[in-house]
Protein backbone atom coordinates (compact mmCIF):
# COMPACT_ATOMS: atom_id res chain seq x y z
CA UNK A 1 0.00 0.00 0.00
CA UNK A 2 3.27 2.04 0.89
CA UNK A 3 4.19 1.84 -2.63
CA UNK A 4 0.50 2.80 -4.55
CA UNK A 5 -0.10 5.36 -1.98
CA UNK A 6 3.36 6.87 -3.61
CA UNK A 7 2.12 6.80 -6.78
CA UNK A 8 -0.93 7.88 -6.77
CA UNK A 9 0.35 10.89 -4.46
CA UNK A 10 2.65 11.20 -7.58
CA UNK A 11 0.33 11.41 -10.22
CA UNK A 12 -2.08 13.43 -8.05
CA UNK A 13 0.30 16.28 -8.31
CA UNK A 14 -1.16 16.83 -11.32
CA UNK A 15 -4.65 17.88 -9.44
CA UNK A 16 -2.89 20.48 -7.53
CA UNK A 17 -1.49 21.77 -10.73
CA UNK A 18 -5.41 22.45 -11.75
CA UNK A 19 -6.98 23.26 -8.09
CA UNK A 20 -3.22 25.98 -7.75
CA UNK A 21 -4.63 27.91 -10.99
CA UNK A 22 -7.99 27.61 -10.75
CA UNK A 23 -7.72 29.30 -7.39
CA UNK A 24 -4.78 32.05 -8.42
CA UNK A 25 -6.52 33.94 -11.22
CA UNK A 26 -9.00 34.41 -8.64
CA UNK A 27 -6.50 36.45 -6.06
CA UNK A 28 -4.94 37.74 -8.99
CA UNK A 29 -8.15 39.18 -11.54
CA UNK A 30 -9.01 42.21 -9.07
CA UNK A 31 -5.90 43.15 -9.82
CA UNK A 32 -5.99 42.78 -13.86
CA UNK A 33 -9.01 44.32 -13.83
CA UNK A 34 -7.98 47.54 -12.35
CA UNK A 35 -4.84 47.88 -14.25
CA UNK A 36 -6.35 46.93 -17.62
CA UNK A 37 -9.80 48.68 -17.14
CA UNK A 38 -11.34 44.96 -18.26
CA UNK A 39 -15.17 44.33 -19.36
CA UNK A 40 -17.02 41.53 -17.72
CA UNK A 41 -16.36 39.90 -20.83
CA UNK A 42 -13.15 40.08 -21.33
CA UNK A 43 -12.94 39.48 -17.31
CA UNK A 44 -14.09 36.02 -18.26
CA UNK A 45 -11.76 35.65 -21.24
CA UNK A 46 -8.60 36.11 -19.38
CA UNK A 47 -10.36 33.23 -16.47
CA UNK A 48 -11.61 30.90 -19.06
CA UNK A 49 -8.81 31.13 -21.49
CA UNK A 50 -6.92 28.37 -19.50
CA UNK A 51 -9.67 26.06 -20.26
CA UNK A 52 -9.37 26.73 -24.30
CA UNK A 53 -5.39 24.93 -23.96
CA UNK A 54 -7.33 22.07 -21.87
CA UNK A 55 -9.69 21.34 -24.10
CA UNK A 56 -6.77 21.06 -26.76
CA UNK A 57 -4.42 18.92 -24.39
CA UNK A 58 -6.94 16.76 -23.10
CA UNK A 59 -8.52 15.41 -26.05
CA UNK A 60 -5.39 14.99 -27.70
CA UNK A 61 -4.01 13.43 -24.22
CA UNK A 62 -5.87 10.12 -24.27
CA UNK A 63 -4.36 9.58 -28.06
CA UNK A 64 -1.18 10.56 -26.84
CA UNK A 65 -1.15 8.17 -23.79
CA UNK A 66 -2.33 5.14 -26.14
CA UNK A 67 0.51 5.62 -28.10
CA UNK A 68 3.53 6.91 -25.71
CA UNK A 69 2.30 5.33 -22.39
CA UNK A 70 0.52 7.89 -19.30
CA UNK A 71 3.53 8.53 -17.46
CA UNK A 72 5.33 10.80 -20.48
CA UNK A 73 2.19 12.72 -21.27
CA UNK A 74 2.21 13.89 -17.72
CA UNK A 75 5.73 14.67 -18.12
CA UNK A 76 5.37 16.91 -21.00
CA UNK A 77 1.99 18.41 -19.47
CA UNK A 78 4.11 19.65 -16.70
CA UNK A 79 7.00 21.46 -18.31
CA UNK A 80 4.41 22.92 -20.11
CA UNK A 81 2.74 24.46 -17.38
CA UNK A 82 6.23 25.16 -15.79
CA UNK A 83 6.95 27.40 -19.29
CA UNK A 84 3.48 29.14 -18.86
CA UNK A 85 3.94 30.21 -15.07
CA UNK A 86 6.76 31.98 -15.67
CA UNK A 87 5.77 33.43 -18.93
CA UNK A 88 2.61 34.45 -17.13
CA UNK A 89 4.29 36.39 -14.46
CA UNK A 90 6.25 38.73 -17.13
CA UNK A 91 3.53 39.26 -19.54
CA UNK A 92 2.69 42.75 -20.51
CA UNK A 93 -0.91 43.11 -21.67
CA UNK A 94 -4.14 41.30 -21.57
CA UNK A 95 -3.46 39.37 -25.25
CA UNK A 96 -0.17 37.99 -23.53
CA UNK A 97 -1.43 37.09 -20.00
CA UNK A 98 -4.40 34.84 -22.10
CA UNK A 99 -1.44 33.19 -24.57
CA UNK A 100 0.46 32.15 -21.28
CA UNK A 101 -3.08 30.71 -19.48
CA UNK A 102 -3.57 29.04 -23.25
CA UNK A 103 -0.15 26.98 -22.88
CA UNK A 104 -1.10 26.59 -19.16
CA UNK A 105 -4.30 24.70 -19.93
CA UNK A 106 -2.56 22.59 -22.65
CA UNK A 107 -0.42 21.37 -19.93
CA UNK A 108 -3.00 20.77 -17.37
CA UNK A 109 -5.06 19.20 -19.87
CA UNK A 110 -2.63 16.85 -21.18
CA UNK A 111 -1.99 15.84 -17.07
CA UNK A 112 -5.59 15.76 -15.63
CA UNK A 113 -7.31 13.09 -16.82
CA UNK A 114 -4.49 10.60 -18.19
CA UNK A 115 -3.25 10.91 -14.00
CA UNK A 116 -6.89 9.75 -13.01
CA UNK A 117 -5.86 6.81 -15.58
CA UNK A 118 -2.57 6.11 -14.25
CA UNK A 119 -3.82 6.25 -10.59
CA UNK A 120 -6.84 3.70 -11.46
CA UNK A 121 -4.84 1.41 -13.45
CA UNK A 122 -2.43 0.90 -10.93
CA UNK A 123 -4.81 0.88 -7.56
CA UNK A 124 -6.41 -2.50 -6.59
CA UNK A 125 -10.20 -2.72 -6.75
CA UNK A 126 -10.65 -2.57 -3.27
CA UNK A 127 -9.17 0.91 -2.85
CA UNK A 128 -9.29 2.29 -6.27
CA UNK A 129 -11.88 5.07 -5.01
CA UNK A 130 -9.78 6.52 -2.45
CA UNK A 131 -6.44 6.52 -4.46
CA UNK A 132 -7.90 7.38 -7.29
CA UNK A 133 -8.96 10.51 -5.57
CA UNK A 134 -5.49 11.55 -4.60
CA UNK A 135 -6.36 13.64 -8.01
CA UNK A 136 -9.19 15.07 -6.11
CA UNK A 137 -7.54 15.68 -2.69
CA UNK A 138 -4.48 17.36 -3.92
CA UNK A 139 -6.69 19.74 -5.91
CA UNK A 140 -8.03 21.24 -3.46
CA UNK A 141 -4.94 21.13 -1.28
CA UNK A 142 -4.03 23.50 -4.28
CA UNK A 143 -6.98 25.49 -4.01
CA UNK A 144 -6.66 25.62 0.16
CA UNK A 145 -2.92 26.94 -0.53
CA UNK A 146 -3.41 29.11 -3.21
CA UNK A 147 -6.61 31.36 -0.79
CA UNK A 148 -3.60 31.40 1.50
CA UNK A 149 -0.99 32.56 -0.87
CA UNK A 150 -3.74 34.97 -2.16
CA UNK A 151 -4.36 36.52 0.65
CA UNK A 152 -0.37 36.57 2.21
CA UNK A 153 0.32 38.22 -1.34
CA UNK A 154 -2.80 41.16 -0.90
CA UNK A 155 -1.36 41.61 2.53
CA UNK A 156 2.62 41.83 1.51
CA UNK A 157 1.86 46.02 0.20
CA UNK A 158 -0.06 48.47 -0.44
CA UNK A 159 -3.17 48.09 -3.10
CA UNK A 160 -0.98 50.05 -5.81
CA UNK A 161 1.79 47.24 -5.38
CA UNK A 162 -0.88 44.29 -5.53
CA UNK A 163 -2.14 46.10 -8.95
CA UNK A 164 1.62 46.80 -10.53
CA UNK A 165 3.25 43.68 -8.97
CA UNK A 166 1.47 41.39 -6.27
CA UNK A 167 -0.56 39.48 -9.07
CA UNK A 168 2.71 38.15 -11.24
CA UNK A 169 3.66 36.77 -7.99
CA UNK A 170 0.55 35.18 -7.63
CA UNK A 171 0.62 33.20 -11.31
CA UNK A 172 4.02 33.14 -11.25
CA UNK A 173 4.47 30.74 -8.44
CA UNK A 174 2.38 28.01 -10.22
CA UNK A 175 6.07 26.76 -11.74
CA UNK A 176 7.00 25.07 -8.76
CA UNK A 177 4.21 22.40 -8.25
CA UNK A 178 4.61 22.12 -12.15
CA UNK A 179 8.68 20.93 -11.68
CA UNK A 180 7.36 18.92 -8.53
CA UNK A 181 5.19 17.08 -11.04
CA UNK A 182 8.20 16.17 -13.45
CA UNK A 183 10.29 15.12 -10.60
CA UNK A 184 8.05 12.38 -9.55
CA UNK A 185 6.82 10.92 -13.00
CA UNK A 186 10.86 11.09 -14.34
CA UNK A 187 11.34 8.78 -11.16
CA UNK A 188 7.70 6.72 -11.25
CA UNK A 189 7.19 3.03 -13.31
CA UNK A 190 4.48 3.42 -16.46
CA UNK A 191 1.12 2.09 -15.54
CA UNK A 192 1.16 -2.03 -15.77
CA UNK A 193 -1.67 -2.33 -17.70
CA UNK A 194 -0.40 -0.41 -20.18
CA UNK A 195 2.85 -2.42 -20.24
CA UNK A 196 1.56 -5.17 -20.72
CA UNK A 197 -1.04 -3.71 -23.30
CA UNK A 198 2.51 -2.55 -25.47
CA UNK A 199 3.70 -6.27 -24.91
CA UNK A 200 6.46 -5.78 -21.75
CA UNK A 201 4.07 -8.49 -19.66
CA UNK A 202 7.64 -8.67 -17.48
CA UNK A 203 7.58 -5.23 -16.52
CA UNK A 204 3.75 -5.05 -16.12
CA UNK A 205 4.00 -8.03 -13.97
CA UNK A 206 7.04 -6.53 -11.11
CA UNK A 207 4.73 -3.57 -10.87
CA UNK A 208 1.42 -5.20 -10.57
CA UNK A 209 3.32 -7.79 -7.70
CA UNK A 210 4.62 -4.94 -5.59
CA UNK A 211 1.03 -3.33 -5.50
CA UNK A 212 -1.01 -7.22 -4.88
CA UNK A 213 1.86 -9.57 -3.76
CA UNK A 214 2.84 -12.04 -5.98
CA UNK A 215 -0.37 -14.72 -6.14
CA UNK A 216 -3.00 -10.93 -6.54
CA UNK A 217 -0.68 -9.81 -9.48
CA UNK A 218 -1.02 -13.34 -10.85
CA UNK A 219 -4.83 -13.12 -10.78
CA UNK A 220 -5.10 -9.81 -11.73
CA UNK A 221 -2.04 -10.40 -15.09
CA UNK A 222 -4.72 -12.74 -15.97
CA UNK A 223 -7.56 -10.84 -15.79
CA UNK A 224 -6.05 -7.87 -18.18
CA UNK A 225 -4.45 -10.28 -20.45
CA UNK A 226 -8.05 -11.32 -21.11
CA UNK A 227 -9.37 -7.93 -21.60
CA UNK A 228 -6.45 -7.23 -24.29
CA UNK A 229 -7.19 -10.27 -26.13
CA UNK A 230 -10.87 -9.33 -26.13
CA UNK A 231 -10.10 -5.91 -26.96
CA UNK A 232 -7.63 -6.14 -29.27
CA UNK A 233 -10.49 -6.50 -32.52
CA UNK A 234 -11.63 -3.03 -31.06
CA UNK A 235 -11.12 0.58 -32.38
CA UNK A 236 -11.73 3.91 -31.03
CA UNK A 237 -15.26 3.16 -32.79
CA UNK A 238 -16.16 0.70 -30.82
CA UNK A 239 -17.14 3.91 -28.16
CA UNK A 240 -20.19 4.69 -30.41
CA UNK A 241 -21.36 1.30 -30.78
CA UNK A 242 -24.10 -1.36 -28.46
CA UNK A 243 -22.32 -1.75 -25.32
CA UNK A 244 -19.89 1.20 -24.80
CA UNK A 245 -22.05 4.06 -26.00
CA UNK A 246 -23.80 4.09 -22.68
CA UNK A 247 -20.52 3.89 -21.35
CA UNK A 248 -19.72 7.09 -22.51
CA UNK A 249 -23.01 8.68 -21.97
CA UNK A 250 -22.42 8.11 -18.45
CA UNK A 251 -18.97 9.25 -18.92
CA UNK A 252 -20.05 12.77 -20.98
CA UNK A 253 -22.54 13.73 -18.12
CA UNK A 254 -19.97 12.94 -15.24
CA UNK A 255 -17.97 15.18 -16.84
CA UNK A 256 -20.27 18.43 -17.60
CA UNK A 257 -21.83 17.94 -14.86
CA UNK A 258 -18.44 17.95 -12.56
CA UNK A 259 -18.47 21.54 -13.34
CA UNK A 260 -22.11 22.60 -14.54
CA UNK A 261 -23.31 22.24 -10.78
CA UNK A 262 -21.13 25.53 -10.31
CA UNK A 263 -18.77 25.00 -7.52
CA UNK A 264 -16.40 26.82 -9.83
CA UNK A 265 -18.27 30.11 -9.27
CA UNK A 266 -16.84 30.61 -6.41
CA UNK A 267 -13.07 28.85 -7.06
CA UNK A 268 -12.74 31.41 -9.88
CA UNK A 269 -14.87 34.70 -8.87
CA UNK A 270 -14.97 34.05 -4.99
CA UNK A 271 -13.23 37.22 -3.81
CA UNK A 272 -15.29 39.14 -6.19
CA UNK A 273 -18.52 37.47 -5.18
CA UNK A 274 -17.95 37.53 -1.10
CA UNK A 275 -16.82 41.65 -2.32
CA UNK A 276 -20.08 42.43 -3.67
CA UNK A 277 -21.66 40.82 -0.70
CA UNK A 278 -20.24 43.08 1.92
CA UNK A 279 -16.73 42.19 2.31
CA UNK A 280 -13.66 44.27 1.83
CA UNK A 281 -10.14 45.70 3.01
CA UNK A 282 -8.72 42.08 2.09
CA UNK A 283 -11.53 39.95 4.12
CA UNK A 284 -13.27 39.26 1.24
CA UNK A 285 -9.05 36.99 0.35
CA UNK A 286 -9.98 35.08 3.91
CA UNK A 287 -13.47 34.66 3.49
CA UNK A 288 -12.48 32.62 0.17
CA UNK A 289 -9.74 31.06 2.37
CA UNK A 290 -12.51 29.73 4.92
CA UNK A 291 -14.41 28.47 2.22
CA UNK A 292 -11.09 26.52 0.74
CA UNK A 293 -10.42 24.94 4.03
CA UNK A 294 -14.20 23.29 4.42
CA UNK A 295 -13.10 21.96 0.73
CA UNK A 296 -10.27 20.60 1.86
CA UNK A 297 -12.26 19.12 4.99
CA UNK A 298 -15.19 17.38 3.14
CA UNK A 299 -12.72 15.79 0.08
CA UNK A 300 -11.26 13.92 2.73
CA UNK A 301 -14.51 13.06 4.26
CA UNK A 302 -15.41 11.95 0.27
CA UNK A 303 -12.15 10.13 -0.07
CA UNK A 304 -12.98 8.07 2.92
CA UNK A 305 -16.66 7.40 1.91
CA UNK A 306 -16.46 6.42 -1.54
CA UNK A 307 -15.41 3.05 -1.05
CA UNK A 308 -17.65 2.32 1.45
CA UNK A 309 -21.03 4.25 0.75
CA UNK A 310 -20.49 3.74 -2.60
CA UNK A 311 -20.07 6.37 -6.12
CA UNK A 312 -23.69 6.65 -6.79
CA UNK A 313 -25.14 7.74 -3.26
CA UNK A 314 -22.33 10.33 -2.72
CA UNK A 315 -23.15 12.11 -6.02
CA UNK A 316 -27.12 12.23 -5.14
CA UNK A 317 -26.35 13.54 -1.53
CA UNK A 318 -23.68 16.33 -2.98
CA UNK A 319 -26.34 17.31 -5.73
CA UNK A 320 -29.15 17.64 -3.88
CA UNK A 321 -27.22 19.22 -0.76
CA UNK A 322 -25.69 21.79 -4.01
CA UNK A 323 -28.93 22.57 -4.99
CA UNK A 324 -30.55 23.45 -1.38
CA UNK A 325 -27.17 25.88 -0.70
CA UNK A 326 -27.51 27.49 -3.98
CA UNK A 327 -31.06 28.77 -3.40
CA UNK A 328 -29.99 29.60 0.36
CA UNK A 329 -27.34 32.09 -1.45
CA UNK A 330 -29.68 33.15 -3.92
CA UNK A 331 -32.09 33.89 -1.19
CA UNK A 332 -29.30 36.34 0.65
CA UNK A 333 -28.25 38.11 -2.48
CA UNK A 334 -31.91 38.89 -3.49
CA UNK A 335 -33.18 39.86 0.46
CA UNK A 336 -29.87 41.73 0.82
CA UNK A 337 -28.77 39.33 3.88
CA UNK A 338 -25.59 39.75 5.57
CA UNK A 339 -22.45 38.74 3.95
CA UNK A 340 -21.57 36.61 6.54
CA UNK A 341 -24.55 34.14 5.58
CA UNK A 342 -23.51 33.97 2.23
CA UNK A 343 -20.15 32.87 3.24
CA UNK A 344 -21.56 30.12 5.93
CA UNK A 345 -23.97 28.92 2.44
CA UNK A 346 -20.78 28.80 0.12
CA UNK A 347 -19.11 26.58 2.58
CA UNK A 348 -21.95 24.04 2.27
CA UNK A 349 -22.48 24.47 -1.34
CA UNK A 350 -18.71 23.58 -1.68
CA UNK A 351 -18.62 20.59 1.13
CA UNK A 352 -21.62 19.71 -0.83
CA UNK A 353 -19.34 19.22 -3.98
CA UNK A 354 -16.35 18.55 -2.56
CA UNK A 355 -17.47 15.16 -1.43
CA UNK A 356 -19.26 13.97 -4.62
CA UNK A 357 -19.60 15.10 -7.32
CA UNK A 358 -15.64 16.43 -6.95
CA UNK A 359 -14.01 12.87 -6.33
CA UNK A 360 -16.41 10.95 -7.47
CA UNK A 361 -16.10 12.34 -11.37
CA UNK A 362 -12.28 11.77 -11.53
CA UNK A 363 -12.58 8.36 -10.11
CA UNK A 364 -15.61 6.99 -12.37
CA UNK A 365 -14.86 8.30 -15.75
CA UNK A 366 -11.59 6.07 -15.96
CA UNK A 367 -13.24 3.23 -14.35
CA UNK A 368 -15.77 2.72 -17.30
CA UNK A 369 -13.87 2.07 -20.54
CA UNK A 370 -11.95 -0.96 -21.47
CA UNK A 371 -7.61 -1.03 -20.93
CA UNK A 372 -7.58 -0.05 -25.02
CA UNK A 373 -9.72 2.78 -25.27
CA UNK A 374 -9.30 4.02 -21.41
CA UNK A 375 -7.01 6.72 -22.24
CA UNK A 376 -8.40 8.23 -25.14
CA UNK A 377 -11.90 8.04 -23.36
CA UNK A 378 -11.54 9.68 -20.76
CA UNK A 379 -9.62 12.56 -22.85
CA UNK A 380 -12.83 13.03 -24.96
CA UNK A 381 -14.59 12.97 -21.37
CA UNK A 382 -12.04 15.08 -20.44
CA UNK A 383 -12.73 17.49 -23.18
CA UNK A 384 -16.16 18.13 -21.98
CA UNK A 385 -14.85 18.82 -18.55
CA UNK A 386 -12.58 21.58 -19.76
CA UNK A 387 -15.03 23.14 -22.15
CA UNK A 388 -17.72 22.88 -19.54
CA UNK A 389 -15.38 24.55 -17.30
CA UNK A 390 -14.74 27.37 -20.14
CA UNK A 391 -18.63 28.31 -20.41
CA UNK A 392 -18.81 28.62 -16.06
CA UNK A 393 -15.37 30.63 -16.28
CA UNK A 394 -15.77 32.68 -19.55
CA UNK A 395 -20.00 34.02 -18.81
CA UNK A 396 -19.94 34.42 -14.49
CA UNK A 397 -19.04 37.86 -14.84
CA UNK A 398 -21.68 38.04 -17.27
CA UNK A 399 -24.31 36.27 -15.58
CA UNK A 400 -23.43 37.95 -12.42
CA UNK A 401 -23.00 41.68 -13.60
CA UNK A 402 -26.77 40.63 -15.38
CA UNK A 403 -28.65 38.66 -13.11
CA UNK A 404 -27.07 39.21 -10.22
CA UNK A 405 -26.21 37.19 -7.12
CA UNK A 406 -30.03 35.84 -7.32
CA UNK A 407 -30.27 34.70 -10.86
CA UNK A 408 -27.08 33.15 -11.22
CA UNK A 409 -27.16 30.84 -7.95
CA UNK A 410 -31.12 30.11 -9.19
CA UNK A 411 -29.70 28.88 -12.35
CA UNK A 412 -26.82 27.00 -11.00
CA UNK A 413 -29.39 25.51 -8.40
CA UNK A 414 -31.86 24.24 -11.50
CA UNK A 415 -28.37 22.28 -12.38
CA UNK A 416 -27.40 20.78 -9.50
CA UNK A 417 -31.60 19.74 -10.41
CA UNK A 418 -31.33 18.13 -13.43
CA UNK A 419 -27.54 16.70 -12.29
CA UNK A 420 -29.21 14.90 -9.13
CA UNK A 421 -31.70 13.01 -11.71
CA UNK A 422 -29.42 12.28 -14.63
CA UNK A 423 -27.11 10.47 -11.29
CA UNK A 424 -30.47 9.17 -10.34
CA UNK A 425 -31.34 7.52 -13.67
CA UNK A 426 -28.21 6.84 -15.69
CA UNK A 427 -25.29 6.28 -13.58
CA UNK A 428 -24.40 2.56 -12.40
CA UNK A 429 -22.55 1.91 -9.54
CA UNK A 430 -18.72 0.87 -9.79
CA UNK A 431 -17.38 0.00 -6.41
CA UNK A 432 -15.60 -2.65 -5.35
CA UNK A 433 -15.56 -4.20 -9.13
CA UNK A 434 -12.30 -4.83 -10.85
CA UNK A 435 -11.98 -2.64 -14.33
CA UNK A 436 -12.80 -6.05 -16.33
CA UNK A 437 -15.66 -6.50 -14.83
CA UNK A 438 -17.18 -2.96 -15.20
CA UNK A 439 -15.91 -3.66 -19.13
CA UNK A 440 -17.44 -6.80 -19.17
CA UNK A 441 -20.99 -4.98 -17.63
CA UNK A 442 -21.02 -2.55 -20.73
CA UNK A 443 -19.88 -4.98 -23.60
CA UNK A 444 -22.68 -6.04 -25.60
CA UNK A 445 -24.02 -9.68 -24.93
CA UNK A 446 -23.62 -11.78 -28.10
Amino acid sequence: MKYVIILALSAGMAGLLYGYDAVSISGAIGFLQELYDLTPAHEGLIVSSIFIGGVVGVGASGFLSDRIGRRKVMMFGALFFFIAGLFAAFTQSPEQLIAARIIGGLGIGLSSSISITYVTECAPAKWRGTLSSMYQFLCIIGIFLTNIINFAIAQSGSHAWGVSTGWRWVLGIGAAPALVLFVFMLLAPESPRFLMQSGKQDQGFKILERINGTEGAREEAKAIEASIKLDQSGSFAELFGPGLRRALMVGIFLAVFNQAVGQNTISFYGPTIFRNAGFGGNSEFLASTMVGGVELVFTVVGMVLIDRAGRKPLMLWGTALMAVFAIAMALTFMFNASGVLVVVFACGFIAAFAFSMGPVTWVMIPELFPTHLRGRASGLCGVFIWGTAWLVGQFTPMMFAGWGGQGMFLFFAALDIIGFLGVRFLVPETKGKRLEEIEEFFRPKK
